[in-house]
């Protein structure tokens, strides 16, 4: 056989590289969408499917493989504005399985890896699957020292201050070891998710779609008060390094845990064959409703520590740990109408209003339809007999059509062109799926929008917290932000916790955000795809905001960082009527509309005229502090690898920008190389 021929065999196919890429990009959106965004549009079932799909495609075609393969990588990126920190032992996620069958086949690769006959039982405790968020706890001589989000798996964000407001978890240990971690998942009681989501309707807020995104938010929130509010609850299922601490099997660890005060779930069992722990899932999947928070399966764990330390893990779950995932809940119904909602960030949602019917022991009269592709994919009409879904969802998503009971005369499906809530225009860039209201003053998201204003990287307006903003806009004294230049000490002295100190220090620090340069407001406006990086950019190319919004589509995309997508959002921004009228009141109010340093020659130093991409995690700085030093020695940061690129910045588990670099010649830095540039010993 000839080297041409060897080649032409191992070369995947065209189709190959585009579903692959296709994939990659999709898992990353629904990736963000869960981990980050606390929004996710897909079922765990749906997300798996696509995985194994890229995997399949990897295993049949090992050159498609990247860094970033599913096959080796966890959850998503910290959230931004958190502390980034290093898991010690890096937080795996588990493999699913989703029938009897696949947790079978499972238990045979099981008995493969420990070399062991297939008729010898394996020993399993099993534990209720909390649906919510995964943390680790680090206690140092009995305290609480550090809680930590799982993050992608390898660094968390810090979390502890939000952690001490959880009251289950405790804040000191008695007769532990010198330093304990360990790891559990902290969750929404239904109780309170109730209660909070009719406070938030009370208070004419969205409700939050389930428990486990608002229980991930809660707990990212800047302020621990707000968190604390919220009553989060949490039950803690592992402890690290327990096996060199002289414990034999895992469910005696869960005892002594328990002993030393740390909540874990009763529910829990020990089988001593995978039947019996098969026996344990179909009782919790009838009794699943008893609770007072969401399970979403159970998982079984080799009761062994040794041969949990044979059995070893993957790049990306321990082989010795399973986790069996429970079926949807479905039910037929009928859809009475289709009705688009306006989410905080402007993005509209259809969503179908039903028949009455019961679903998961409560009744259901509404379930969300995603997007308009989602839609037009699925054909959903008004009339319609549907089959919908409750999959961890306070409001459920439709599966199908049943096209055969369709009533005659029914109508296709149409978002609407103007915002339902303000009438703006509604803009979608070419590769979202999502439609967004444009106006900057839009009720629907006017709440999360003041915050964005006020916060420290916008206008820094210190005190303008969630419970002041919430207050303002239920007695409809801030209807957009150019209402928050007209508040006064009187009426800010009359709201619930604001005396005169606190109502002149608010109005202090409103004043001094006047005298900020243009880029923070251009951030702070929240102009889709306008970060703070792009905002300063945009700045110093134009100067003033009147240029600014002279510019055209070509003027913007000659901007270093801004590209097609984010010069057409920044255009549709400055066409809308509304948020002209907004900027004159700004104005007015006596804000600067001027960037300083416009048209300022680059700062000199070791980095001057060098262009850096980041990747990886850093030990001695964060990306955004390493970004910040290239910034003032000189250089400029891209998100992305070219020709153009000087120096690519690797920290450890790097991305495929690695490999990116290798191919096109750009050199690459570590931490060290990139100290030394700097002048550091």
């Amino acid at each position: 056989m000839s080297a041409k021929t060897r080649s032409s065999e191992t070369t995947p196919p065209v189709a190959a590289r585009r579903r692959a890429a296709r994939l990659r990009k999709e898992i990353e959106r629904h990736r963000r969408l869960y981990y980050v965004e606390n929004a996710p549009e897909i079922t765990d079932a749906d997300y798996d499917a696509l995985e194994r799909e890229l995997r399949g495609l990897e295993d049949r075609h090992p050159s498609l493989a990247t860094p970033d393969s599913p096959k080796t990588t966890v959850g998503g990126a910290p959230a931004a504005g958190l502390t980034a920190v290093r898991h010690g032992v890096p937080m795996l996620s588990l493999e699913n399985a989703y029938s009897e069958d696949e947790a079978r086949e499972w238990q045979a690769r099981l008995y493969r890896v420990l070399e062991i006959s297939g008729e010898e039982p394996l020993t399993y405790a099993t534990e209720l699957k909390i649906d919510g968020l995964s943390i680790s706890l680090i206690y140092e001589k009995g305290e609480l020292r550090q809680g930590l989000t799982r993050g992608d798996g390898r660094t968390g964000e810090d979390v502890t201050s939000n952690i001490r407001t959880v009251q289950s978890i405790p804040q000191s240990i008695k007769h532990a070891p010198e330093r304990l971690e360990v790891r559990g998942e902290v969750f929404f009681p239904l109780s309170e998710f109730r209660r909070l989501n009719e406070q938030r309707q009370e208070a004419g807020l969205p409700p939050f779609a389930n428990p486990r995104n608002a229980a991930a938010g809660s707990i990212r929130l800047i302020d621990p008060r707000q968190t604390a509010d919220r009553r989060l609850d949490g039950f803690i299922y592992q402890a690290v390094g327990a096996r060199g601490a002289g414990f034999e099997r895992h469910s005696r660890i869960l005892e002594r845990l328990r002993n030393w005060g740390f909540p874990v779930n009763p529910h829990g069992g020990r089988c001593a064959s995978l039947e019996k722990a098969l026996e344990f899932c179909r009782e919790w999947q009838r009794r699943r409703n008893e609770l007072d928070y969401e399970i979403d399966g159970v998982v079984l764990k080799l009761d062994d520590l040794e041969l949990q330390e044979k059995a070893g893990a993957t790049a990306k779950s321990p082989r010795w740990a399973m986790a069996y995932k429970f079926p949807s809940e479905q039910v037929e119904t009928r859809v009475r109408d289709i009705r688009v909602q306006v989410g905080r960030t402007g993005a509209l949602t259809p969503v179908a209003e039903l028949e009455p019917v019961g679903l998961g022991g409560t009744t259901i009269s509404r379930a969300t339809l995603h997007n308009e592709e989602e839609v037009r994919r699925k054909d959903v009409r008004v009339g319609d007999a549907v089959i919908i879904e409750k999959g961890g969802e306070v409001i459920p998503k439709v599966v199908r059509v049943l096209e055969k009971e369709r009533p005659r005369g029914t109508a296709p499906f149409r978002m609407p062109e103007q915002c339902p809530v303000c009438g703006s225009d509604i803009f979608r860039a070419e590769d979202e799926v999502v439609s967004r209201c444009t106006g900057a003053s839009c009720p629907a998201k006017l709440r999360e929008s003041v915050l964005h204003f006020a916060s420290r990287r916008a206008l820094d307006i210190e005190g303008l917290g969630e419970a002041l903003v919430d207050q303002l806009m239920q007695k409809r004294r801030v209807r957009d932000f150019a209402d928050l230049y007209g508040l006064n000490r009187d009426g800010l002295s009359r709201l619930d916790r604001m005396g005169q100190k606190s109502a002149d220090n608010l109005l202090r620090q409103i004043d001094k955000s006047r005298r900020l340069p243009l880029h923070r407001l251009l951030f702070g406006l929240g102009i889709r795809f306008v970060g703070e990086r792009t905002a300063q950019q945009i700045g110093r190319r134009f100067g003033t905001l009147d240029r600014l919004q002279e510019a055209t589509q070509q003027d913007l995309e000659g901007v270093e960082d801004v590209g097609p997508r984010v010069a057409a959002s920044v255009r549709a921004f400055f066409a809308q009527n509304s948020n002209l009228k907004l900027i004159e009141r700004l104005r007015s109010a006596g804000l600067n509309f001027t960037e300083p340093q416009a048209g300022a020659p680059p700062a000199s130093g070791p980095f001057a005229g060098k262009t850096f991409v980041l990747t990886g995690t850093l030990d001695g700085f964060t990306r955004d502090e390493a970004a910040e030093l290239i910034r003032t020695h000189g250089g400029r940061v891209s998100g992305s690898v070219s020709r153009k690129t000087h120096y690519v910045l690797a920290g450890s588990a790097p991305g495929s920008k690695v490999k990116k670099a290798q191919v096109i010649g750009v050199t690459l830095l570590s931490e060290r190389d990139f100290r030394k540039m700097l002048g550091e010993s």
